[in-house]
């Protein structure tokens, strides 16, 4: 944690009050906005403690600011529920959308408010207006209704729910074999391995290392297409996937991590 948290819960804690600091230091009426994914999938589906959520909505609340979901990654059962914050029973201002939307069948983004904010916009004629070029494609549409019927119709969120927690209990596992696993977590079929030379000290391997690029042949070697950095490995395999096929996902992640813990003398 920045702030030296010492659970996740302080640490949400300390950090939803550093954003209050900066949003004092600045003054209330200079900011328009926050904005952030509810999981971060950038930093290997880092999740926030239980208070940072729900204090970030109060905080938004007292000083007049909106809050914006980034739900492009973390949308449409990603990460157990249809959206992330649904986690912390919080309701965004705003919220932009993409990706799961259509499972990328076809490209499409959407940006969804309350009517709090869309009626600021609507005018005498109750019309909010957007207009660009390639906006309500009909057919990008209709794929994203038919998606959103599949996953609701097929429980791919539960699904999301269940099997993601089995996958995070095995990935747990695989921590005890490996030492060069310094982190593991996520939410629903949200996932990161955070990769370390120590996991006394957490320092992460270097480009030069040449660590991320041996991992990465090794995971096509043994089937996986996966992508490792020089922090760690993200995971997000598709909603429907079951248990029998985490187990095999995990096997070959077992023999690659062991092949290249031994090439780097990692005990």
């Amino acid at each position: 944690c920045e702030f030296d948290g010492q659970t996740d819960e302080e640490c949400a804690i300390l950090c939803a009050e550093a954003v209050e600091s900066l949003i004092l230091f600045h003054g209330p009426e200079t900011i328009a906005a926050f904005i952030a994914e509810p999981v971060s999938a950038s930093s290997l589906a880092a999740v926030p403690g239980n208070p940072y959520w729900p204090m970030i909505r109060d905080i938004c609340d007292k000083y007049g600011i909106l809050l914006i979901a980034d739900e492009v990654i973390t949308g449409f059962g990603r990460t157990g529920k249809m959206f992330a914050l649904e986690h912390w029973g919080i309701v965004p201002d705003i919220m932009t959308v993409a990706k799961g939307i259509t499972s990328s069948y076809l490209p499409l983004a959407a940006t969804v408010s309350t009517n709090r904010i869309s009626d600021v916009f609507a005018g005498e004629q109750n019309l909010f207006r957007q207009a660009l070029t390639f906006g309500g494609h009909p057919v990008c549409a209709a794929s994203a209704l038919a998606n959103i019927e599949i996953i609701e119709s097929e429980k791919l969120v539960n699904n999301s729910a269940s099997t993601g927690l089995y996958l995070l209990n095995k990935l747990k596992e695989l921590r005890e074999k490996h030492p060069i696993i310094g982190d593991v977590r996520g939410l629903g079929l949200l996932l990161g391995l955070e990769l370390v030379k120590n996991r006394d000290t957490k320092e992460n391997f270097t480009p030069e290392s040449g660590m991320s690029n041996r991992l990465n042949q090794e995971f096509r070697s043994n089937g996986l297409i996966l992508f490792a950095t020089d922090k760690g490995v993200s995971l997000s395999p598709p909603l429907c996937i079951n248990p029998s096929e985490v187990d095999v996902i995990i096997e070959g992640i077992h023999k690659s991590l062991s092949n290249v813990e031994k090439e780097f003398s990692i005990v």
